[in-house]
């Protein structure tokens, strides 16, 4: 007798600023899900945060498969989930791969939503999703298990406007110049501005209080970007490490996305013992914000050799090019059983939930 096959949820899109990219994450997850163990149910979000049935939301993808970083469009009509009809679908599905980067998809607040549904889910929990989107806390933790994290300083919009002089002088005094200005809760480098000198840090700031009510601001570090893929629950595994190429000034969207001469140097070439020391530093901030299932660590070397951890990301870039999935693939992991490893990690989570009181 042929085993029945298990509904996976793709839940993708959002409002976040992250919405296309969350798109083409989960176009290469559904295509290349194993269909002889799962069946993929997609449910795309629009930017505006509407919720599309699986159907519509089909006839979206189909609508825009041929253009890269295209976001999902309202529909007309028809196709909408409401909050009890989303209830529904949901507990449906036998587990549910969210694929939503950034703001309400990564931060915590759709993984609260999927528990209170009490439907498994791939990836980390509600603390660790919204410690790993507010990098502000989530270096709180870090210093605080005792990783390198970069200098830096937490400055909120309404300090900043009652108080702009002063915080400039505690950036100048504290960090110097050049530094970087980053929303404390977003990802894939938007908002975020390499600062030069004084002149330019009052408009640095105004991008990143358009994305987050938090501003992280940071001492540049000059020197090579190198990242670590982790995978499991209580046991975690770290990768081999990849490198970071780019030609821009600082590894921003346009380098992630739309720059053809980035490239991603997989194994990195690093002495043996500086490997093993980042993929325990890897392991340990996974460990540290109690993370599960995947998160990509990402780090800097400083041109001294000294490491800094710059971010856990508790739901990377997840096309078969992206820098998590190829450093598996580096580790002999396919992208297809990297996917069924995940729901299966997912599944083992919600499990050991259902036995608690």
């Amino acid at each position: 007798m042929a085993r029945k096959r298990l509904k996976v949820g793709i839940l993708f899109g959002g409002r976040s600023a992250e919405h296309e990219v969350s798109v083409v994450s989960a176009q290469a997850v559904m295509a290349a899900l194993d269909t002889q163990r799962f069946q993929a149910v997609p449910i795309g979000v629009t930017k505006q945060g509407t919720w599309l049935t699986p159907p519509d939301t089909e006839r979206a993808l189909i609508a825009i498969r041929s253009e890269r970083f295209r976001a999902l469009e309202e529909p007309l009509g028809e196709g909408i989930l409401h909050r009890t009809q989303a209830l529904g679908a949901l507990r449906r599905l036998n587990v549910v791969f969210p694929l939503i980067h950034g703001t309400n998809g990564e931060d915590g607040t759709l993984q609260g939503f999927l528990e209170l549904a009490n439907v498994p889910y791939v990836g980390a929990g509600v603390a660790a999703s919204a410690v790993g989107m507010d990098k502000a806390l989530q270096q709180m933790i870090l210093r605080q298990a005792g990783l390198p994290v970069p200098q830096s300083l937490v400055v909120t919009a309404s300090r900043w406007r009652e108080e702009g002089p002063t915080q400039a002088r505690e950036v100048e005094g504290q960090l110097g110049y050049p530094c970087f200005v980053k929303p404390a809760n977003s990802g894939s480098s938007i908002g975020t501005s390499k600062v030069p000198s004084r002149e330019d840090l009052a408009d640095a700031m105004a991008e990143a209080f358009r994305y987050d009510r938090k501003a992280l601001v940071e001492q540049a570090i000059e020197g090579r970007q190198v990242e670590c893929a982790v995978l499991g629950n209580d046991h975690p595994q770290a990768s081999p490490l990849g490198e970071i190429i780019f030609t821009r000034e600082f590894y921003d969207y346009v380098a992630k996305y739309e720059d053809p001469t980035t490239r991603l140097i997989i194994p990195a070439e690093l002495p043996p013992a500086m490997a093993r020391s980042l993929q325990a530093m890897a392991i340990g901030a996974f460990q540290a914000v109690d993370c599960a299932g995947m998160g990509r660590v990402d780090f800097f070397l400083a041109a001294d050799g000294r490491p800094y951890l710059n971010e856990i990301n508790t739901i990377p870039g997840f096309t078969p090019v992206s820098m998590y999935p190829k450093l598996w693939e580096a580790a002999g992991l396919s992208y297809r059983d990297l996917i069924a490893r995940l729901i299966e990690l997912g599944l083992e989570r919600h499990g050991e939930r259902q036995q608690r009181v």
